[in-house]
């Protein structure tokens, strides 16, 4: 009965929609909820409200974009687990002489493998190399993160692989028309906008900002942390640290306690006793710490027990950033169980290059801080999958065994391709063998599969789908387009034009797979009305939502850069605005000249 209820000329069940979609938006934007739970909360509204039915809702799940990636998450793990990628890694750059060479030995090569690969699994995987890169070209990382980032999101605009928003259009146009895009539908307009790209970035690259790293303010760690030695004497001996104040003190905090017999306790429980001869390791302000000697009888140490380039088998350092929309955003160490139930201690904080003075631990963190961490040993795998949402880790150091199996999954991701761009099979099939050729060789561990799959990503996508079917069932989508093409006229280019504006600076704030999932169906919709061929309008969504060049939220290989590259947020609009217009006048551009519109 509410959907027959009209409001401006729409229904209660597409008010409830735009309400929820917007609901949605606002909560990824301002919130430090999961994107997941945001999409999923906005689904259970349009169900609860009977704007989908349980069918609708369930279809997403099972669409092109979430089986695609779900499989080619396995195809990944066989890659990573065999060698491909660490070999592809370690030999794709070379060793160039200079900045400007050292851009193009980057881009092009990272532009390739990202159509093939998908964008964000490049970027992680290269972060530490172009790092290592930087420092032997004495140059900033952020000098050629950035166009790490870039070069991955061109890249993947080539194939539908490439991005995950090509994937939902092109799951979203299988379900209008059954007619399936090839793998490389996008391939010849995306070579002329990463082209162009390229060639921006080259001409600008004296704009990209140089940023001192984090990792420059944790070269030694004897820099930032102060070991002081109780005497036997001391008052403080018999006592817990709490009791003797030696736990949080004025500046640091207490990290680590090494006994004369070579114990080491770490994390410090508050209750844990001070005995003569213990080593007490603090981080935090050095001079503040220092004071500990006059103000509670300590020693100082003979020398300093951690150096970052010198950790014994008992500990372990690493850094690790944090990642956008963790719940660690907005509090401090004393306000979260993350160290006690990671068995961790943070020793320092390092936010845009430089390190955050002050105790550790009572620093409120924000994203893209960079923190270092001390770990227990072969702690690594359950550190990382425990705290995906968290943080992102970019010092671990697998070296797979090369072998036979290494050529056996690059031989299976090969034919997956030809299949796919043969028409021998759909994308959906070729992926879905792949991954069941990667376990039947056992190029991949069926244990350790998990923490290749990003869950989160999956359920966005899924989610995504059934947003685009609410839009269409409830005719929010004819709506909007007839508006458009009143107020633009008959001129299918402006109405393409002005659609394709809306859909990039909408990813821009918010990400270009929600994007995707909102206006295509508005396009769609636009290009039947006209009596226009939809290929042209489907083609220029598709590039423009991932023209993602002026903020960091707009792509997620942005945000996995942005902590390790010290970046600020306006960094990104300084080289990205030019990029973002111009890229998308030759996204119009090529693609008309492509794709007829009748």
């Amino acid at each position: 009965m509410t959907d027959g209820i009209m409001f401006l000329g729409l229904s209660m069940h597409a008010w409830i929609t735009i309400a929820t979609m917007l609901c949605v938006f606002l909560m990824m934007a301002k919130s430090r909820i999961p994107a997941e739970v945001s999409y999923l909360a906005g689904l259970t509204v349009l169900l609860v409200a009977g704007v989908v039915s349980e069918e609708e809702g369930m279809s997403g799940f099972g669409s092109e974009p979430v089986v695609v990636h779900g499989a080619f998450f396995v195809i990944i793990a066989g890659l990573i687990q065999t060698g491909v990628l660490y070999w592809l890694t370690k030999n794709v750059l070379g060793d160039p002489k200079n900045y400007k060479s050292a851009l193009i030995r980057l881009m092009v090569p990272v532009g390739v493998l990202s159509a093939f690969l998908n964008s964000v699994n490049v970027v992680a995987l290269f972060i530490d190399a172009v790092k290592i890169w930087a420092r032997k070209l004495n140059v900033s990382p952020s000098k050629l993160l950035l166009p790490l980032s870039y070069a991955a999101t061109l890249g993947g605009m080539c194939t539908l692989l490439g991005n995950s928003s090509n994937l939902v259009i092109a799951g979203l146009y299988l379900n209008k028309t059954g007619h399936s895009l090839n793998m490389f539908e996008p391939l010849l307009p995306g070579l002329a906008i990463t082209t162009v790209g390229v060639i921006l970035v080259m001409l600008m690259k004296r704009f990209i900002p140089s940023r001192e790293t984090p990792e420059q303010s944790f070269e030694t760690t004897s820099d930032y942390t102060v070991e002081l030695l109780v005497p036997t004497d001391n008052p403080a001996v018999g006592n817990t640290v709490e009791e003797a104040g030696l736990m949080n003190v004025k500046g640091g905090s207490l990290v680590e306690i090494v006994r004369f017999d070579k114990e080491i306790i770490c994390p410090v429980p508050k209750d844990e006793w001070i005995l003569g001869g213990d080593r007490l390791i603090y981080a935090g302000h050095i001079n503040d710490i220092l004071e500990l000697k006059r103000s509670h009888g300590l020693a100082a140490a003979d020398h300093h027990v951690w150096s970052i380039n010198d950790i014994d088998t008992k500990r372990k350092m690493r850094t690790a950033y944090v990642s956008f929309g963790s719940d660690l955003i907005g509090q401090s160490m004393t306000n979260s169980d993350f160290e006690s139930s990671n068995d961790v201690v943070l020793v320092a904080v390092a936010r845009q290059g430089k390190r955050v003075e002050g105790q550790p631990r009572e620093i409120k963190l924000q994203a893209g801080d960079t923190l270092l961490l001390e770990c227990p040993p072969n702690s690594d795998d359950q550190l990382e999958q425990n705290n995906r949402r968290r943080l992102t880790f970019f010092d671990s150091h697998f070296i797979p065994q090369m072998g036979k199996k290494t050529v056996t999954s690059a031989v299976i991701l090969v034919v997956m391709f030809l299949l796919s761009s043969l028409h021998i099979m759909p994308i959906m099939a070729a992926t879905m063998l792949a991954a069941g050729a990667m376990l039947l060789f056992k190029c991949c561990k069926t244990t350790g599969i998990v923490k290749y799959i990003e869950w989160e990503l999956l359920l966005v996508l899924g989610a995504t789908v059934v947003f685009s079917i609410a839009i269409s069932k409830t005719g929010i989508a004819g709506h909007i387009a007839t508006d458009i093409q009143h107020l633009c006229g008959d001129n299918p280019y402006i109405v393409m034009t002005v659609m394709c504006l809306l859909a990039s600076f909408t990813s821009e704030m918010f990400s270009d797979v929600g994007s995707s999932a909102v206006f295509f169906p508005i396009m769609y919709h636009q290009a039947v009305a006209m009596g226009c061929n939809p290929m042209p309008f489907v083609m220029s969504l598709m590039f423009s939502v991932s023209i993602s060049f002026a903020s960091p939220i707009g792509s997620t290989t942005h945000m996995l850069i942005y902590g390790p590259g010290a970046f600020r947020f306006s960094d990104f609009a300084r080289i990205g605005v030019v990029m973002h217009m111009i890229l998308l006048i030759v996204c119009l551009l090529v693609v008309n000249l492509i794709y007829p519109l009748y």
